[in-house]
């Protein structure tokens, strides 16, 4: 008696889709690239470098991934975020990854990038950092100007806070800016965080008091998606952090949200994102 064909596994699937099917997704190539690099004229951004496009198979430990590669096999790739990438990590997506020419990497790869059905998400948790700085710099940020100091990873009580923000004339108050990034949705409505998070929560608490001695202190969150109508907490995840998102902009703190705007030349720091922050 035969036996049965045996069923493929879903990322042996995807690794077969991976290979036979055309390349998905925005146009690539210097073309591309440089219609990006146009719109980045004036503007807070941070350029890619050159991406290589592949199949999501799927994320483990945290900080992996498998990618399915035309013409390389499967690539494993760094994946630089420590949530729980809800609505960013579907197997079978298109993805986007950049490539380090450090030789003491051990994974070369870095996802940056994946297609959702509303556009390209961004997964790398470091590039809103990269994009408030840029904004900062370039005086992008309401009620900042131009021509202030930025430093980074700014000690403050028992945490290290993303950046400060000093005058251009050396004189008056800083602001001190934490940095969040955001990648979930839901009904077009951004949402953080998506795992609980006490450092997080940490974070909201030492900008309150610096808001409460009468410093500067500004929360942005950077959702680096297309499909966001509206920022709040996700309560319904950690309702901690959301009263103390809360409290501190009662106190003072100024929160914004921003959306990223993403091609495969790079990222844009662009509109202000509404936020509803009632429970």
């Amino acid at each position: 008696m035969e036996k049965p064909p045996r069923r493929p596994r879903p990322a042996e699937a995807a690794a077969k889709r991976a290979a036979a099917a055309p390349r998905c997704g925005a146009p690539t190539g210097p073309a591309a690239a440089a219609a990006g690099h146009d719109a980045f004229r004036g503007r807070p951004a941070v350029p890619f470098p050159p991406l290589t496009e592949g199949v999501l198979l799927r994320r483990y430990k945290r900080f992996l991934a498998d990618v399915a590669v035309r013409g390389l096999g499967t690539v494993v790739a760094h994946t630089p975020n420590t949530g729980r990438m809800t609505g960013c990590s579907e197997p079978g997506r298109a993805v986007f990854l950049s490539r380090s020419g450090n030789p003491s990497r051990r994974h070369p790869w870095t996802w940056e990038m994946i297609r959702m059905d509303a556009g390209l998400v961004g997964v790398n948790t470091s590039l809103p950092n990269r994009l408030v700085r840029a904004a900062l710099e370039q005086g992008a940020v309401p009620g900042l100007p131009a021509g202030g100091r930025v430093e980074s990873e700014v000690r403050q009580g028992g945490s290290r806070l993303d950046l400060r923000w000093l005058p251009p004339d050396g004189e008056g108050p800083g602001c001190l800016v934490e940095v969040k990034n955001c990648t979930w949705t839901e009904g077009g409505r951004a949402l953080f965080p998506d795992a609980p998070s006490a450092r997080a929560s940490r974070h909201l608490a030492e900008l309150e008091g610096i808001a409460r001695s009468g410093g500067g202190a500004m929360l942005c969150v950077v959702v680096q998606r297309p499909d966001a109508e509206v920022f709040s907490p996700a309560d319904a995840v950690d309702p901690a952090w959301g009263r103390a998102l809360r409290s501190a902009a009662a106190a003072g703190v100024r929160v914004l949200a921003f959306e990223a705007e993403l091609s495969l030349a790079g990222a844009v720091l662009g509109r202000i994102i509404p936020l509803s922050l009632d429970p």
